[in-house]
């Protein structure tokens, strides 16, 4: 084996090809901010995977807000965090084009913002559930040491064995304080934290609170605020939200402290993080019947 091809199999990291050559695409463009998504066959292995394609004049204005610092690719950053709550990430590269490129496994599902969307009310152990494990995935981005930013229902992928998925890592940064320096305003805005909003000095407990709101979205199909389709809707975040148990009566004292502690808008009420929060839920148990939001 040649040292190129030795590096590849050991980082993950193809030279640069042919895309249209390498992958076969099996399903139309799934179009992101910053990126195409296929489902795709590798003709190389034969394994259906998920391929994304990044537009290089969309991501240039992100990155190049690290020229320096040595921040990883997005690659390089979705090889780092595993588990089964996480995407697993395969290979990355550039393109013979010029264009970066990430390869995934491809996870057969539904998003959990299509689920949501539906309006259709999750039985209680279902929501206990999902807030569960959307809680472990965001801890294991953050014990891999990084800071996801960008974590929304959008952004979750349910499996039909009822496993949850976090599938993008487009935003994702080291947890370091350069990384998350005022004026970075990245994110969705239904789901960003206030000092994301406000351009403050962040930390990964903007994660906690984009989990919250997620969590909050799980358990009632409505969000703490007016829900907006531009950036002024998370302006409203600073304000007080409205109390999970009005739209859940009957739901658990501990879990309905823990996601409201969540969304605070002082990061400092917020958990430090999601393990401390899966701590104050432990004791929680619901069954189908337990009352509905």
């Amino acid at each position: 084996m040649s040292f190129p091809g030795f590096l590849a199999k050991l980082f993950g990291i193809v030279p640069r090809v042919q895309l249209d050559r390498r992958y076969e695409r099996l399903q139309e463009s799934i179009s992101g901010t910053m990126s195409n998504f296929f489902k795709a066959r590798d003709h190389d292995t034969g394994a259906i995977v998920g391929l994304k394609i990044i537009d290089p004049k969309k991501l240039e204005p992100i990155e190049g807000r690290y020229k320096g610092l040595g921040k990883p690719t997005e690659g390089e950053i979705g090889r780092q965090i595993e588990g089964p709550h996480v995407v697993r990430t395969l290979a990355w590269g550039t393109a013979a084009d010029g264009r970066p490129y990430v390869v995934q496994e491809f996870v057969e599902g539904t998003l959990l913002h299509s689920l949501l969307s539906s309006r259709k009310p999750l039985q209680p152990d279902r929501r206990l559930d999902l807030v569960r494990q959307a809680a472990a995935a965001v801890a294991t981005v953050h014990k891999a040491g990084f800071v996801h930013r960008d974590i929304c229902p959008r952004n979750f992928i349910l499996r039909p064995d009822g496993r949850l998925v976090l599938i993008d890592f487009g935003l994702t940064v080291p947890d370091k304080p350069v990384f998350l320096q005022p004026g970075n305003r990245i994110g969705t805005p239904n789901y960003m934290a206030p000092e994301v909003v406000r351009r403050r000095q962040a930390d990964r407990r903007i994660d906690v609170f984009s989990f919250g709101v997620t969590a909050y979205e799980i358990c009632t199909l409505d969000l703490p605020w007016p829900r907006g389709a531009s950036g002024k809707a998370a302006l409203a975040h600073d304000s007080p939200p409205a109390d999970i148990r009005e739209r859940w009566p009957d739901i658990p004292r501990a879990l309905a402290a823990a996601i409201m502690d969540c969304i605070a808008a002082d990061p400092a009420r917020r958990p430090d993080t999601l393990d401390a929060f899966l701590t104050r839920i432990k004791g929680v148990a619901l069954d189908a019947g337990a009352g509905g939001a």
